[in-house]
């Protein structure tokens, strides 16, 4: 008969559960919260795995043709095997508009209807001063009126566009017939959003791009299957060895939901991206899980020391001890999973909900959706919590009355401290996300080893401050010492979790606000322009009275491919284009090599100090970069900066940006004019430029959540194990006041107690968090770490509150009177 199976062990553990009921109670509390954590990720997740963007100006055709808005790099590192990379691209990948001929020649087809969107703009005052944005009028997307029938948009009112000057509004825009918006005659209203529809003719003018298309929506003849029409596009695209007009990739046929990516094309990237994000946060949360339920079960079950001694030596064997406390953990972890799936769903929904309210945040079209059976996702978390608890009770009880202590013990938590500290050295060599993530590995290593070495570094800390307690302290300062002298090994795990959640909370608001400090402090230094106008052009803006020098800021991104430590990336990266001639006194990237001269010529480049020391590039050298539709150019260098922070990596020419960009048109205009103020403050209330990766606003606002769950349960960590711990010691309080010990040296003792956890907890996280955050923002900002006072009180406050409610309130002074 199995272990599992024997009587004695269901008898053994169903007493034993009864019987310590009270200890498994801050297990159970953890499980719950763990479970309903790791569930809601999950189905987060689930949520943007299966997310798309939205299909709606293509709902009509079957079929689209468009540009690959995806980019691959197959590296072939020394000693591996091949692999490949990829990114999303963020600007519109074009087709050749011969594509259009091709298609309308394939069986089945109806119509192959080419579609180009173009921004149409209200003009503006052209005006503005200091943060002024006010200038820009509204803007319209802008397509042929023959592209309406992809959707399909029908006329509401009056007729289709004839001639340049008319157009056909979509209802969305509020306006009717007869009325003029943006310089147009309106025609008729259509069905469908805010947009204007014009000719044929003027909407391949205004696209700006002959020759070529944007997609081209197909149309089926009546009773084509799309599965035998999409075969048919795309052998007729094969055959045709069409390519896209950027990187000379071939064409993409695309149906379903594919079909929204031609439409939406930060959707899909911004998707990636959060899968990425929450698959990071999502292995943090598992260590974290790991190292809470391992500190508490083991503190349950290690607490039943002389109960467990009894049992073998009434003839009870190894296996059935442990298999008897494995049958307890599963009871009591089994229904806390489950109660933690069940909250985990209004958690996500909730989450999910508010993300989708908060205007901006998630890229427009982007769908996350939330199958029915996608909640089931959160049960088999449970499942696996369940089981992780399960493991820990193997290693908890594997050597009964000795688990954990010996030379294993020791030298594993010096090596994991060594790596540690490796991993933070690490991260001074590198730089952007490779230096976060170093970081991040330091601090788990570096707290996972203080666990390891709990006993010895508690016993440690009492030997230093052995003297101090016994000699002011009085009869509690000599109980105090006594008691930690005595039980190293309970003292050590009380303080594990005050580490974690002192350096976990120290490492998490530190970095975002060094990066968020140095970044403005840098967009200050390089934003010397006194007037920002938007809605306009430098052009313009040269001509106004008083105006010394102006350039225009386009916006893009660019895809860096390189390897880092053997591994080959694709890193994506927010980018400027600039006049050169017009930065004199409105944008200053603080050059510290080569010229910004060089960049009135095309097929150049500025790098960051940081990224060139990455390339080793230098001004004359070479740097390969793919433009935000994927074209790949060869750029010469021609300055070094050293303010890469605000402006990004890499500073183009507008005329080398605007022919990749979806819209060419600037972002704003940075001017200088006469008199104007000189000295740090000279750009006075414009707005520091600063440039911010797509899809920064929602990792933010993902990441902030997440941080704060993975806090309380940190707090929560705290908590548990000290009430688990003062559950624990009760017998001994009580032995204490039968000796002659008053309540008040007890609770003075206890005070002690959870002063020199709350000091050394917070002394030693601080140590932990340094070593990885004085890397981190050195190979960033070259500067220390920075956290604003207030947070840090915050992190103190919640500590010393934390251990004073888990010290106490299992030892209230009703149960010391007893």
């Amino acid at each position: 008969m199995s272990a599992l199976g024997n009587p004695a062990v269901r008898l053994l553990a169903a007493r034993s559960l009864r019987t310590h009921r009270k200890a498994w109670a801050a297990v159970f509390a953890a499980v719950v919260v763990t479970s309903a954590l790791l569930g809601a990720l999950a189905l987060a997740i689930g949520s943007a795995g299966l997310g798309h963007a939205r299909v709606e100006r293509y709902a009509a055709a079957p079929v689209v043709v468009a540009g690959d808005q995806g980019i691959s790099w197959t590296s072939d590192p020394w000693g591996s095997e091949p692999t490949t990379v990829s990114a999303g691209l963020t600007e519109r990948v074009r087709i050749p508009a011969a594509a259009v001929d091709v298609l309308r020649e394939v069986p089945g087809v109806r119509a192959a209807v080419p579609d180009d969107t173009f921004a149409v703009r209200e003009p503006g005052t052209g005006t503005g001063t200091g943060t002024a944005a006010g200038a820009e009028g509204a803007v319209y997307a802008g397509r042929s009126w023959e592209a309406a029938a992809l959707a399909p948009y029908e006329l509401l009112d009056g007729r289709e566009p004839r001639k340049a000057g008319e157009a056909v509004a979509g209802s969305g825009a509020g306006v009717r017939v007869g009325e003029t918006v943006a310089g147009r005659k309106v025609v008729g209203v259509a069905d469908g959003p805010a947009a204007l529809y014009v000719t044929a003719q003027e909407a391949r003018r205004l696209a700006g791009h002959p020759g070529a298309v944007d997609a081209v929506g197909v149309l089926a003849e009546p009773g084509v299957p799309v599965d035998t029409l999409h075969a048919r596009v795309r052998a007729a695209l094969d055959d045709a060895g069409l390519k896209d007009t950027a990187a000379g990739q071939p064409l993409r046929a695309l149906t379903g939901d594919g079909r929204g990516g031609a439409e939406h094309l930060a959707a899909p990237p911004a998707r990636t991206e959060l899968l990425q994000l929450l698959a990071a946060v999502s292995g943090t949360v598992l260590l974290i899980a790991v190292l809470v339920l391992s500190s508490l079960v083991a503190q349950a079950l290690g607490q039943r020391g002389p109960e467990r001694d009894l049992l073998l030596a009434v003839g009870a064997t190894p296996r059935q001890v442990r298999a008897a406390a494995g049958r307890e953990v599963t009871r009591v972890a089994g229904v806390a999973a489950v109660l933690g799936a069940l909250a985990a769903v209004p958690m996500f929904l909730a989450a999910w909900s508010l993300l989708r309210a908060r205007t901006g945040v998630v890229p427009e079209g982007l769908v996350l959706p939330t199958p029915p059976w996608l909640l089931a996702s959160a049960l088999v978390v449970a499942a696996l919590v369940v089981g992780l608890a399960r493991l820990v009770v193997l290693f908890s009880t594997r050597r009964a009355g000795r688990a954990g202590k010996g030379a294993a013990r020791r030298v594993g938590g010096l090596v994991l401290l060594v790596l540690g500290a490796a991993a933070a050295v690490t991260a001074t060599t590198q730089g952007g996300e490779a230096a976060g993530a170093a970081a991040g590995a330091a601090t788990v290593t570096l707290v996972s080893g203080c666990a390891l070495l709990g006993p010895w570094i508690a016993r440690g800390a009492m030997r230093i401050l052995d003297g101090p307690l016994r000699r002011l302290g009085g009869a509690p300062g000599r109980l105090t010492a006594a008691g930690a002298t005595a039980h190293s090994r309970r003292l050590g795990a009380a303080l594990v979790p005050v580490v974690l959640v002192t350096s976990f909370a120290l490492v998490q608001l530190t970095a975002g606000s060094t990066m968020g400090r140095a970044a403005e402090e840098q967009a200050r230094a390089a934003t010397t322009a006194d007037l920002a106008v938007s809605g306009t052009t430098a052009e313009r803006v040269r001509k106004l009275p008083g105006v010394t020098a102006a350039t225009d800021v386009l916006r893009s991104t660019v895809v860096l491919a390189r390897t880092e430590a053997g591994t080959p990336r694709l890193d994506r990266l927010p980018v400027l284009g600039v006049d050169a001639g017009g930065l004199k006194g409105t944008l200053d990237p603080g050059v510290v090599a080569g010229d910004l001269a060089g960049l009135a010529a095309r097929g150049t480049v500025a790098v960051g100090a940081d990224m060139a020391d990455s390339l080793d590039a230098r001004p004359g050298s070479t740097v390969a970069l793919r433009l935000g539709d994927g074209t790949e150019k060869r750029l010469r260098v021609v300055a070094v900066y050293e303010r890469s922070l605000a402006l990004g990596e890499f500073l183009l020419p507008k005329a080398e940006l605007a022919p990749h960009m979806t819209d060419p048109y600037p972002a704003r205009v940075l001017a200088a004019t006469e008199g104007r103020a000189t000295g740090p403050d000279a750009a006075g209330g414009v707005v520091p430029e600063r440039v911010t990766a797509a899809g920064a606003e929602l990792n933010g606002i993902v990441s902030a959540a997440v941080v704060t769950a993975i806090g309380a349960l940190t707090v929560l960590s705290v908590l548990s194990t000290l009430a688990l711990i003062g559950a624990g010691r009760r017998g001994e309080l009580a032995l204490l006041r039968q000796v002659g010990a008053s309540v008040g040296q007890v609770r003075r003792m206890l005070g002690l107690e959870a002063g020199f956890l709350t000091a050394t907890g917070l002394l030693l996280g601080a140590v932990v968090a340094a070593l990885p955050l004085t890397a981190f923002a050195w190979a960033l900002t070259g500067g220390p770490p920075y956290l604003p006072p207030a947070q840090a009180a915050l992190i103190a406050g919640t500590v010393v509150v934390t251990v004073a409610a888990g010290v106490f309130l299992p030892t209230s002074g009703r149960r010391l009177r007893r």
